[in-house]
């Protein structure tokens, strides 16, 4: 198996109201990259510069450690109202593997200096100060942690239960909200209406939280503090049009949200699908970003990138440079569902060529901590913009009016982020196909391609998808194999091998779908099995010798029914 040599490291800092909404949806798109983030700051005056750091507990359960985790993440959304003061380190196995790098990496690049807390009684005694009190929820009504978490953003308080409010009035904190047996026997769906008639005025239209993910008694509100000091509406409301109370409601939530705003978090495991989830959020034209794990953004947010700072991607294709197919398998490998999920910090990056998904809203949402993927590159390490829009979004379900302005957004940052290479994945009919959702009709392409000038293509797909083209010399590519991290590895090199013989003409370009927990020294130990009609390449390369050279067919999804538009 041959691999493309590295190139050197580039030098540098390292639905019925739609027609009435377009226009503001244009407008919005001006701005979008602008979002306000900043609420209103705490009367109490601060302590400048104090930066604390602390340990979360790995017990996520209701009856075991979720009300201290809850209580404190509740507590660094209103510490971190108007200064970053409260940093996590989360526990092994969460999501995200890059808390304790970036963490590093502030220090270093950013001279920060963090005190260490040990307990629940310590972060109050030091950060309680920028809380306004406390809010109750019911440990016997898992949705009033949810609800409590609104009320909490809406405050400025932390989320207690009946047995933490002593601790909480130790240090001077009352009692604002106490939800206690008031929900007992009701239905999620009317909690929430509850508390959209009570707090929906106050919130955000920016951001909009789902606290989905785990279910029963587990509950993983990673993304909570963010939403606590952007002040959102909080909901786990299922998507699944089945759930005709829940879902209308999802859909008033999503409708009264403003164009291309953020669907922050995750949808619930329990009640509906991804698929359902990022469709209703594409229809109102809004874009989702997950995880409801993704940790510290109340702190993150508010870092900014280094003075000077430009974003550069390691590019290997040039102006004037020659990049010529040879009679044999390429082989461009991406990596799939976010940077920080998986592979990143886990042995073996930079010892092949390899793409990797970049969460483009990150370059306004979390400036600084993208830019630590920047600075943390090495020169096998290329960056592809992702995924379908501006943030996650399914094209065939964006109304046909509105989709020219998503990519012209999702372009914009492209273009920020020094982005050559886009990625489309759309499943909106995923539940109702058997699965088989991945390709797209010509109209949908031809838009990409007519607004995205300046790229060198578009990979496409989950799963291994069968949309191909090419537009001058710029190929539109889909995934030929997708590599889950539990297929064994001499299986894969054998499919892999198996799908060369089943396409026999030369050059033959094969994408490669690497699932984000597969981590990279796998990924090569299975490539290192093929042999030397094999050549794994840098994902730019790979695109400008496909599009000179295309040995694929032209092949498109049947155009939307009418309905669809």
């Amino acid at each position: 198996m041959k691999f493309h040599a590295p190139r050197r490291s580039p030098s540098g800092t390292p639905a019925s109201e739609l027609r009435n909404r377009e226009s503001a949806f244009t407008a919005a798109l001006l701005l979008s990259a602008m979002l306000v983030l900043a609420i209103t700051a705490s009367p109490v005056p601060a302590r400048a510069g104090e930066k604390y750091v602390m340990k979360l507990g790995g017990n996520w359960e209701i009856a075991g450690g979720l009300p201290v985790n809850a209580m404190l993440i509740s507590l660094q959304g209103v510490a971190n109202a108007d200064e970053p003061r409260l940093y996590f380190r989360y526990p092994p196995g969460w999501d995200y593997t890059f808390c304790d790098p970036l963490l590093e990496y502030y220090r270093s690049s950013r001279n920060m200096e963090f005190g260490e807390l040990s307990s629940p009684d310590e972060a109050l005694d030091s950060l309680a100060r920028y809380a306004k009190g406390y809010v109750v929820w019911d440990t016997n009504v898992r949705t009033s942690l949810i609800l409590a978490f609104t009320a909490a953003g809406i405050h400025r308080a932390v989320v207690v239960t009946g047995s933490q409010v002593p601790l909480a009035e130790r240090h001077g904190l009352k009692v604002i909200e106490d939800f206690r047996g008031k929900f007992t026997g009701w239905s999620d769906v009317r909690i929430y209406e509850w508390a959209y008639a009570k707090y929906w005025d106050e919130c955000s239209r920016n951001f909009l939280v789902y606290m989905g993910g785990e279910a029963g008694n587990v509950m993983k509100p990673g993304i909570a503090d963010f939403g606590i000091r952007n002040r959102c509406f909080f909901t786990d409301a299922s998507t699944n049009p089945r759930d005709t109370a829940e879902y209308a409601f999802a859909s008033r939530l999503f409708g009264g949200m403003k164009p291309l705003s953020i669907v922050i978090g995750w949808h619930s495991y329990a009640k509906d699908v991804e698929a359902q989830h990022v469709t209703l959020a594409s229809h109102f034209g809004l874009r989702v970003e997950g995880l409801h794990t993704l940790p510290n953004m109340s702190f993150n947010s508010q870092v900014p990138l280094s003075p000077g700072f430009r974003f550069r991607n390691n590019h290997n294709v040039r102006e004037g440079k020659t990049v010529v197919p040879g009679k044999k398998v390429y082989i461009a490998c991406i990596q799939t569902d976010c940077l920080g999920l998986g592979a990143w910090t886990r042995p073996g990056r930079g010892g092949i060529p390899y793409a990797w998904e970049v969460t483009m809203n990150w370059s306004w949402l979390a400036p600084a901590m993208l830019q630590y993927f920047y600075d943390m590159a090495t020169p096998n390490d290329y960056f592809l913009g992702c995924l379908s829009g501006p943030g996650y979004m399914y094209p065939k379900s964006i109304p046909a009016s509105l989709l020219p302005n998503v990519v012209d957004s999702a372009y914009a940052m492209m273009k920020t982020l020094d982005l050559d290479v886009f990625e489309i994945m759309d499943h909106s009919s995923y539940w109702t196909s058997g699965g088989i959702d991945d390709d797209l009709p010509k109209e949908i392409v031809d838009t990409y391609f007519d607004r995205m000038p300046g790229i060198l293509g578009i990979a496409n797909g989950y799963r291994p998808a069968h949309t191909f083209t090419v537009r001058g010399g710029k190929p539109f590519i889909s995934y030929d194999y997708y590599l889950g991290e539990k297929r064994d590895e001499a299986e894969s090199a054998s499919d892999i091998e198996e799908l060369a013989n089943l396409n026999p003409a030369r050059p033959y370009f094969l994408l490669l779908h690497v699932r984000e927990w597969s981590d990279v020294r796998r990924v090569k130990s299975i490539l290192d099995r093929l042999g030397p009609a094999f050549e794994v390449v840098p994902l730019d390369v790979f695109m400008t010798m496909a599009g000179k050279d295309p040995t694929f067919r032209e092949r498109f999804a049947g155009p939307l029914s009418e309905g669809a538009k």
